[in-house]
């Protein structure tokens, strides 16, 4: 499938409902856009939401599951 989309002056673009639809692309939703050989590649996209932990806090998740598995340990 071949369609025009035209470019408004800050440069956003309409995708067709059509193929919003197909590929499952929503309001709000993202779009991936690859440079190629061949031009621009337009992918549907996701993201996820990444928390990179500092020491204190992995500190702080070890300290828990200590205390959470201790409930579990078997006392001789």
């Amino acid at each position: 499938m071949t369609k025009v989309i035209n470019i408004n002056g800050r440069g956003t673009l309409t995708l067709p409902k059509e193929l919003r639809r197909r590929f499952g692309i929503k309001g709000g939703g993202q779009v991936v856009a690859e440079e190629t050989d061949d031009g621009i590649l337009l992918r549907s996209g996701v993201t996820f939401p990444m928390e990179i932990y500092t020491e204190k806090r992995l500190a702080e998740f070890a300290r828990h599951d200590d205390k959470a598995l201790a409930r579990y340990r078997f006392k001789k």
